[in-house]
């Protein structure tokens, strides 16, 4: 993907990849779609689906926010999506250096391409970004997953959320709770849609090949845990970070549960520095491609994680979740049954642990049924087609 050096914007040989505009029925249309993370790719791969299916003319801008092969390459492959028009090299840094790297390099890119709209989703610093320039340069701009409120403004991703938000001339709200969230701060109504969530899509479209892979991680006989860490406000505190892992080990030990820990290279780091051990119970791996990260939820007792997107799988997927973080975006999915909030108590992690560990697994889901593409691509051209 991008095939340019960091910090060096790269357009790609976009013939290789079927786009000719000009023989496209919506003549004229074109949409630019902004992300750089690993949830980004997967949640904007059903839309640049429709929009291949249909004919709708779109570039793809990847700001470079996630960098490594592990963490963002290999789920353009597997995905089996096109490598981006353009390619950012945003890399690391503190929220303010990434956040205006992605701006000044996107901006001469927006100018060049001037589409119909940009489009948007989530909740990070590219999201922010790109809805920034869109914004002043009088692009219209377009949320996918819009409306989710933590109402802690402690979190980096719900300052972003709520700024994309007011920023944007159309909102795909994934529930009527979000659309909520979004008319109680004011919000027309009529640029308020809700489409339900494409991370549904994108597991029902990919469930079948994600089972029939070989599970990564060879586990003596019993059920096993999941276990994923990644927010700046728990690995980057190390006694956070150990309360947490304390708890992971408690519910290993107690449950006769290993828990196999993906390891981000974030944590990695921080664990690395701080001469922070994993407990035993805890098994940790590299980071997996997603179909083997899917597999690896799917036959999981149970998942642990402070990740939004891996709290809205493991509710599609119907395996019992614990968030490790005091507050979450997507209450529907702990009105349902299909999660819970933890916090970083060790105790407590034990005790959410086993509620969820007794739980039937028959709650509804209600991020969607798997057509949150169509219904925003049908939205877009109502919106912005000739």
């Amino acid at each position: 993907m991008g095939g340019g050096e960091a910090n060096e914007v790269s357009l790609l040989s976009s013939p290789r990849f079927g786009r000719d505009y000009i023989s496209f029925p919506y003549r004229g249309m074109m949409f630019v779609l902004i992300l750089g993370t690993r949830p980004e790719v997967i949640k904007f791969a059903p839309l640049v689906r429709i929009l291949k299916m249909r004919g709708i003319g779109y570039r793809v801008i990847h700001t470079g926010q996630h960098y490594s092969y592990e963490m963002d390459r290999i789920f353009f492959k597997e995905l089996n999506l096109p490598s981006p028009d353009y390619n950012l090299g945003a890399g690391s840094g503190t929220h303010a250096q990434q956040t205006s790297r992605i701006l000044e390099s996107l901006e001469p890119v927006l100018v060049s391409l001037d589409p119909d709209a940009v489009v948007v989703l989530g909740d990070t610093n590219t999201t922010l970004a790109g809805a920034l320039v869109a914004v002043k340069l009088h692009i219209p701009v377009v949320h996918v997953e819009a409306g989710l409120r933590s109402f802690d403004r402690r979190m980096p991703e719900e300052i972003n959320r709520v700024l994309t938000d007011h920023a944007s001339d159309l909102m795909f709200a994934p529930t009527n709770v979000s659309r909520s969230n979004l008319l109680r701060e004011g919000i027309d109504a009529k640029r308020v849609y809700v489409t339900g969530n494409t991370i549904v899509d994108a597991v029902k479209q990919n469930i079948g090949l994600a089972r029939r892979r070989r599970p990564k991680v060879d586990l003596p006989g019993g059920g096993y845990g999941v276990l994923t860490l990644h927010r700046e406000e728990n690995v980057d505190s190390p006694e956070i970070l150990k309360s947490i892992l304390k708890g992971a080990g408690m519910v290993a030990e107690r449950k006769n549960l290993k828990i196999v820990y993906p390891i981000h290279p974030r944590t990695r780091k921080v664990m690395q520095k701080e001469g922070i051990n994993l407990p035993e119970g805890v098994l940790s791996i590299d980071p997996l491609g997603y179909f083997d990260f899917l597999n690896l939820e799917m036959n999981a007792s149970l998942i642990l994680t402070d990740s939004g997107g891996v709290q809205e799988e493991a509710c599609t997927l119907h395996v019992p979740c614990v968030t490790l973080r005091t507050t979450t975006e997507r209450p529907e999915t702990v009105e349902v049954g299909a999660n819970i909030v933890a916090g970083v108590v060790p105790s407590r992690i034990l005790k959410c642990a086993s509620m969820m560990l007794s739980r039937k697994r028959t709650w509804r889901n209600p991020l969607g049924n798997g057509n949150a593409a169509e219904r925003i691509v049908s939205h877009l051209l109502k919106r912005y087609g000739e």
